[in-house]
């Protein structure tokens, strides 16, 4: 696989058929393909080019060779992600051992970027596809870059402590969260999902039809999980955002995700393969008062690096934009006590 010699929208612009069609259920569709050429450029602007290099972790999203799309922490000292040109950002950081991201990092694979400066609360998304990769790192081809807005970010100081990645390594199983695992999701303020078009990994897809990383803030405990063993499952309220629908517009016809939580207090990070659900209304919507929609998630895959990411953080700072939104009483009280 190489990357595309020509970066393009594809036939359909800068969208997709899921996300148009939900653009048309919001009633933004008319709004969101005027909008789409302007916001989702085929290139890095300069203000983009110089935020890339502030960054101590970058939020990557691949797919597996089974389809199964992952969300991955890379980390450095600032200036570890950089771009060569407009149209190349070059990573020089490898993933933990055994993340799903480190088999899949050769040249043409399909990836999804998300840039966060958690203290300002500033990020960009980009997906493309890897240009070149070594054994420092990898070169991505922009295919699509936008900024995002600032809401639902839980603001905190992030460094980078210059250690290796540490700890034991990767824990992983077929479905189920243990009590570690659980905690983690039920003390969560900040998540991220990666999510990906069915025909990401078919050659010659367009840059819409690629691999998205987006993040999720909400009050602490706004991911709710639900069951028992293999039968673990999470709900998490959608609240309202840019409109882009990237996540959703990907989950609509390809419903596995990819989950990352970091325990920003012990350095874990978790890393789930789950499969979705959209929820449009019903008791389940009514039970977080503020969201437009919710995510019910099945839980299908656990990999937990306990203290294993070399970045230190501070107390949050809850976004303004939470006002009002939880906490929300507990939906799984108690199916798994």
């Amino acid at each position: 696989m190489s990357a595309p010699a020509v970066v393009a929208q594809g036939a359909g612009g800068p969208w997709h058929a899921g996300e148009r069609a939900l653009h048309a259920r919001a009633g933004q569709e008319e709004r969101m393909q005027a909008l789409g050429d302007r916001v989702l450029r085929s290139h890095l602007i300069e203000q983009h080019r110089l935020f890339f290099p502030l960054l101590p972790f970058l939020a990557v999203g691949s797919v597996d060779e089974g389809g199964q799309p992952w969300a991955s922490l890379l980390v450095g000292a600032p200036g570890f992600a950089h771009a060569l040109d407009e149209h190349h950002l070059r990573v020089q950081a490898r993933p933990l051992e055994g993340d799903a991201l480190a088999a899949t990092l050769r040249a043409g694979a399909p990836l999804g970027l998300l840039g966060i400066e958690l203290p300002t609360r500033r990020r960009n998304r980009l997906n493309g596809w890897v240009h070149e990769a070594d054994a420092q790192g990898f070169t991505l081809a922009v295919g699509q870059s936008f900024g995002n807005c600032p809401r639902y970010i839980q603001a905190r100081d992030t460094r980078f402590t210059g250690a290796p990645w540490q700890g034991p390594g990767l824990v992983r199983r077929e479905g189920g969260l243990d009590d570690a695992a659980r905690r983690v999701v039920r003390n969560a303020g900040t998540l991220f999902i990666a999510s990906a078009h069915p025909d990401a990994l078919h050659a010659g897809a367009s840059a819409a039809q690629g691999v998205d990383v987006s993040h999720r803030g909400g009050p602490e405990g706004f991911v709710k999980v639900q069951g028992s063993g293999h039968a673990a499952s999470l709900l998490m309220p959608d609240f309202d955002g840019n409109g882009f629908f990237n996540t959703l517009g990907n989950l609509a016809i390809n419903p596995r995700a990819g989950l990352l939580f970091i325990d920003f207090e012990r350095g874990d990070l978790l890393q789930l393969a789950v499969r979705t659900e959209l929820v449009w209304e019903g008791p389940e919507l009514a039970a977080f008062p503020g969201a437009l929609r919710a995510l019910r998630m099945h839980v299908t895959q656990v990999r937990h690096a306990p203290g294993a990411l070399p970045l230190a953080f501070g107390s949050a700072h809850r976004s303004p934009h939470l006002q009002g939104l939880g906490p929300w009483a507990d939906a799984d009280a108690d199916a798994d006590a």
